[in-house]
């Protein structure tokens, strides 16, 4: 899902856990941007918890055009459905959840599991945060010394990241900025070197920042 134009996804992967009448019940949660990527990821988590009583999972792609979900044995519509729903509640989107349980020997029933599920697979998004994805055009700078600084210092001001300096024969500076903002760079650059700094554009990337 998006706002402003801005995909919305996690920041990062994590975990959380919790118990509930002794069953223990481990979330996990990671951008993914391809099913293959988030089937990749279930296939590890059933490995890693080969020994768990159920692997449950749900990946939710492309704004729900790319769904899937497992019960992995639970009775139908307690596991994979009330992690899916959590999935599509949050407002993002490009995210696999696995829920694995080890059984603690006490039942909890249909609503039980249900709540259980939904639990686990929120604290795991908790967990991992939400973070705009944006575009970003990247940019190579090379000046003088004597130009160096004061772009230094501007530069961030405006919006600017400094990926990277290099000091050699001159000072060569690796920039992002939102691609909806690049033709802020060159007229700067421009007014500050008095046209001799180089700029060119090396090439764009999505990068995200927390919500």
């Amino acid at each position: 899902m998006s706002e402003k134009g801005k995909r919305i996804t996690l920041l990062k992967a994590a975990e959380a856990e919790f118990e509930e009448k002794k069953s223990i019940f481990i979330g996990y949660a990671a951008p993914v941007s391809s099913e293959e990527e988030a089937k990749a990821i279930v296939a590890e988590k059933k490995k890693e918890f080969a020994d768990a009583t159920h692997n449950v999972w749900a990946y939710y792609l492309d704004d729900g055009i790319h769904v899937r979900y497992s019960d992995d044995g639970e009775p139908q519509g307690t596991a994979g459905i009330p992690v899916l729903n959590v999935l599509k509640m949050s407002g993002a989107t490009d995210m696999c959840v696995v829920v694995t349980r080890y059984f603690g020997g006490t039942l909890l029933g249909a609503g039980g599991l249900v709540r259980a599920y939904s639990a686990a697979a929120k604290a795991a998004l908790d967990a991992a945060g939400f973070a705009y994805m944006e575009d970003y055009t990247l940019f190579r700078l090379t000046v003088n010394y004597s130009d160096h600084q004061k772009l230094a210092d501007k530069l961030p001001k405006m919006g600017a990241i400094i990926d990277a300096t290099d000091f050699g024969g001159d000072v060569v500076l690796s920039l992002a900025i939102e691609s909806s903002r690049e033709g802020e760079i060159a007229p700067v650059v421009s007014e500050i070197t008095n046209g001799k700094g180089s700029l060119e554009i090396v090439g764009k990337e999505e990068r995200a920042s927390r919500i």
